[in-house]
């Protein structure tokens, strides 16, 4: 069994800043790739960062130069540090975690929320 857990989210201004937390736990062989996703309310999940196990990032556009996502792999964990956080950045935040396992295996957390609003 692995569980996935995310922390860290919240209200903050607009211009202020978060950083959120994910711990992977449980039986885990071996992880892979660990990124961010968040998803609006009646929208598809949309990828926000991802951390590759070669310590390869990539962001995507709207999170480009204000976002910033790092891992711990003794400790399972990946972070998101989020800066200059707008409105439409209002989300709920989510984790994915990839086993190195054939065929691979994908766990994802139960959400963090973040609310950027003044």
């Amino acid at each position: 069994q692995v569980q996935v857990v995310e922390s860290g989210g919240g209200l903050v201004q607009p211009g202020g800043s978060l950083r959120l937390s994910c711990v992977a736990s449980g039986s885990i062989f071996r992880i892979n790739g660990m990124g961010w996703f968040r998803q609006f309310p009646g929208k598809e999940r949309e990828v926000v960062a991802t951390s590759g196990s070669d310590g390869s990032s990539v962001y995507a556009d709207s999170a480009k130069g204000r976002f910033t996502i790092s891992r711990d792999n003794a400790k399972n964990t990946v972070y998101l540090q989020m800066n200059s956080l707008k409105p439409e950045d209002t989300a709920v935040y989510y984790c994915k975690v990839v086993e190195l396992t054939t065929p691979l295996i994908v766990h994802w957390g139960q959400g963090t929320q973040v609310t950027v609003s003044s």
